[in-house]
């Protein structure tokens, strides 16, 4: 089945990291990949010292996509064009159970991604393939295709009072 955790509300990856580590526990394969995040978002340390999760790669010096200027949104759309194509690949020889795609919707929304090779990837997987992907502003198709749509919505939030991410908390 398909997922999509999307909205203005905090807890989207929350989600996606608490089904990857259900999914591991139950002996489930789990392929897991981020999007316009680094090596140093806290999540990572614990999942990848988990039996049957594999982390993709992601790059260690990434800014924000409205810091970039268009030759380093270029450079990004790059990389991530080769991280979603790389593990594609993965996922499908190596016959995950349950692939997380964080923030690939982001990804999307901000042109470093291609809508209708995520699109395409997601209507073909085999059937045994869960798909879990967060984000903002999901397409419309994805929510028509998608199993599970969760809507996270903001209330209220520390930024809103000046008070930036904490790592453990938001990161």
């Amino acid at each position: 089945m398909k997922h999509i955790y999307y909205g203005d509300g905090k807890g989207k990856t929350t989600a996606a990291v608490g089904l990857a580590v259900r999914a591991a526990g139950s002996n489930l394969k789990v392929l897991f990949v981020q999007f316009l995040k680094t090596e140093f978002s806290g999540e990572r340390h614990t999942l990848s010292h988990m039996e049957n999760v594999t982390l993709t790669f992601c790059p260690i010096e990434l800014k924000f996509t409205f810091e970039m200027d268009e030759k380093e949104k270029a450079q990004a759309a790059k990389i991530f064009k080769g991280i979603f194509d790389r593990s594609v690949t993965t996922a499908l020889t190596e016959k995950y159970d349950i692939v997380v795609l964080d923030e690939v919707i982001e990804a999307i929304n901000a042109g470093m991604l291609s809508e209708s090779d995520v699109f395409e990837f997601i209507t073909n997987v085999p059937a045994s393939m869960e798909i879990i992907m967060t984000g903002h502003n999901p397409p419309e198709r994805f929510i028509e295709i998608a199993d599970y749509v969760t809507e996270f919505k903001k209330i209220k939030h520390p930024y809103d009072r000046g008070i930036t991410g904490r790592i453990g908390i938001e990161f």
